[in-house]
């Protein structure tokens, strides 16, 4: 999904919420979620969308309606082993900086 069709996904108010993934090296990924299904952000070039921070992902959504927003961190032990039990912490956050 490019960032236009989520901006007309989201005025057609068809986005769940958006999950900004915390990668190792201090990446983030975008992706958006409908119906139950994730869809991660790619450029116009159909790569991977890849964020510096929190503020820079704001920073490209700031024309974007308000959507529900979350930072989600995956297990460590997760990315250690390849494999586990644990939930990621998922925690919202704001759409706009305060």
């Amino acid at each position: 999904m490019t960032l236009q069709e989520l901006n007309a996904y989201a005025i057609a108010g068809k986005i769940d919420e958006l999950n900004l993934i915390s990668m190792e090296g201090m990446i983030y990924v975008l992706e958006a979620r409908m119906h139950g299904a994730a869809y991660p952000l790619r450029d116009a070039h159909g790569q991977m969308l890849l964020l510096r921070s929190v503020e820079h992902a704001r920073d490209v959504l700031h024309a974007f309606p308000k959507l529900s927003f979350n930072v989600v961190h995956t297990s460590v032990h997760d990315e250690m082993c390849g494999a586990s039990t644990e939930e990621s912490l998922k925690v919202p956050i704001t759409f706009r900086s305060v």
